[in-house]
């Protein structure tokens, strides 16, 4: 497996992974509980790191379009 690829890991080990300590109601962060702060971050972060991903992917270098 390219070394790319394993930051997909990093949203499943950092949403499921961190979630028991995360499980807090405070500090409120951005007016949210903490918990929905961490799901919604790791949300947009995800995102971020498959754009990455899919942006420096070296099998993904074809065009598709026939």
């Amino acid at each position: 497996m390219k070394a790319i690829k394993l930051l997909i890991f990093v949203p499943f080990i950092g949403f499921l992974g961190f979630l028991p300590f995360a499980n807090k109601i405070e500090p409120y962060v951005l007016g949210m509980p903490f918990l929905l702060f961490w799901v919604a971050f790791w949300m947009v972060l995800s995102s971020i790191i498959l754009t990455i991903v899919y942006r420096f992917d070296p099998d993904n270098k074809g065009c598709d379009v026939e």
